[in-house]
C-alpha cells in the first residue's frame, strides 16, 4: 500500500504538506493540493483509517446488535443500516444475541473497548422478559451514543425508533371489519414482549369502536413456534373465527397455510392481515395482506440519528429523541 511518506517521497514535500494538500487545507496552495491528489490517485493511496481513528479518537465504524439475524425484519434493518452508514463513510460491525441477555452482555464488552463510536440496537427477548438493563446502563456511563429501536425500554434513556404498533393494528382490524368480518382473532408471538401489548390494545380499540365484544378466546399467544402449526389447528377449529390479524412477521404466514391445509378457503372463510413485506407476501399463496413495517427506513432513520450523535457529540439526555414511524397497511386478495 501506497502511504503518506511514499507520496512524499515521489512528490519531493514533506509529509506534512501532503496531509494538510489531501485534507484541502488553507495552509496549501492549489496548485500543489492539485499535484498531491493526482499523485495519490495515480499510485492507489488510501487514508490508514485506524490511524486516523486513534488521531481524531473516532473509529468511524458503528456496532449494531441485533437479536435474530434469520429475522426477515431484522435481516431488513441491517440493509438500511449498512447503505446509510457507507453514505456516511462508516463501517459496521455486526454481532447476534440470539434472544440471549449474556450474548448482549458480551456483545456490548466486546465492541465498547473501542472498537466502535455508537452503537444500534434492538434488545433480545430474555433481556427484556426479564428486565435486566444494568449492562446497558453501564455501558452507557462510558458517553458512547446509542440508538435502540424496536425492542427498546423504558428503562434505558436514549434516542429510539419504533413504530407505531399499536394504530398498525388498530388500521388492520378496522379494515376487515369495514368488509364485513365480525368474528376476527388476534395471534402473536410477542406478547410475552413489552412491545407486544401495544398491536393487542390496537386490535382491542378497532373492536370497541365498531361495538364487537372482545372475547379472550379469540387471543392466540405463542411462546415459541415449535408447537405452532399444532396450536393454530387447534385454535381454527376450535371456534367460529372469519378473519385474523397477527402481530408478528412470520404467523401470519403460518395461519394461511395452516387454514388452507385444514380445507379453509383464504380468504372467503378466513382473511388474513400480518406482518412482513413484499417479498413475505409470496411466501402465501394468494398472495397474503400486510402491516409494511419499513425496515429499511428504520435502519437508515437509526443510523443517521446515531451519527448525528457521534459527530455532533450532543449525548445529552435531555436532547434524546423517540421517533415513532408510521406503518402502511398492502392489502392482497388474503384480506
Amino acid at each position: 500500500m501506497t502511504t503518506l511518506k511514499d507520496l512524499a517521497k515521489l512528490l519531493n514535500v514533506s509529509i506534512s504538506t501532503v496531509s494538510k494538500a489531501l485534507n484541502d487545507s488553507d495552509d496549501i496552495g492549489e496548485k500543489t493540493k492539485i499535484r498531491v491528489k493526482e499523485a495519490a490517485e495515480l499510485y492507489n493511496y488510501t487514508p490508514n483509517q485506524m490511524a486516523l481513528g486513534l488521531k481524531n479518537n473516532q473509529t468511524k465504524t458503528i456496532g449494531v446488535i441485533i437479536p435474530n439475524i434469520l429475522n426477515h425484519f431484522f435481516a431488513k434493518v441491517i440493509f438500511g443500516i449498512e447503505k446509510a452508514a457507507r453514505q456516511h463513510s462508516y463501517d459496521t460491525i455486526i454481532c447476534i444475541s440470539h434472544e440471549k441477555y449474556a450474548s448482549e452482555v458480551n456483545s456490548l464488552e466486546v465492541l465498547t473497548n473501542g472498537r466502535v463510536d455508537g452503537f444500534i440496537m434492538s434488545l433480545a427477548s430474555e433481556t427484556l422478559a426479564k428486565e435486566h438493563v444494568n449492562h446497558i446502563k453501564t455501558f452507557k456511563k462510558a458517553d458512547q451514543a446509542l440508538v435502540l429501536f424496536d425492542r427498546v425500554s423504558e428503562k434505558i434513556t436514549c434516542d429510539k425508533i419504533i413504530i407505531d404498533d399499536e394504530q398498525s393494528l388498530y388500521k388492520a382490524t378496522q379494515h376487515l371489519i369495514k368488509n364485513g368480518r365480525q368474528n376476527i382473532a388476534f395471534v402473536s408471538q410477542i406478547t410475552n414482549l413489552e412491545i407486544g401489548k401495544l398491536p393487542l390494545s390496537g386490535y382491542r380499540k378497532a373492536l370497541k369502536k365498531a361495538d364487537l365484544p372482545f372475547d379472550e378466546q379469540k387471543v392466540l399467544k405463542l411462546s415459541t413456534s415449535e408447537n405452532a402449526h399444532q396450536l393454530m389447528k387447534g385454535f381454527l377449529l376450535s371456534q367460529d373465527i372469519d378473519a385474523i390479524v397477527s402481530a408478528d412477521n412470520t404467523s401470519g404466514i403460518m395461519l394461511i397455510n395452516t387454514a388452507k391445509d385444514l380445507g379453509f378457503e383464504v380468504p372467503k372463510d378466513i382473511a388474513v392481515i400480518g406482518f412482513g413485506d413484499e417479498e413475505t407476501s409470496y411466501l402465501t399463496y394468494p398472495q397474503m395482506s400486510y402491516i409494511n413495517q419499513n425496515p429499511e427506513e428504520i435502519g437508515k432513520t437509526a443510523t443517521e440519528l446515531l451519527i448525528q450523535r457521534i459527530e455532533n457529540e450532543t449525548n445529552d439526555q435531555h436532547n434524546f429523541k423517540t421517533i415513532k414511524l408510521s406503518t402502511s397497511l398492502a392489502l392482497r386478495a388474503t384480506s
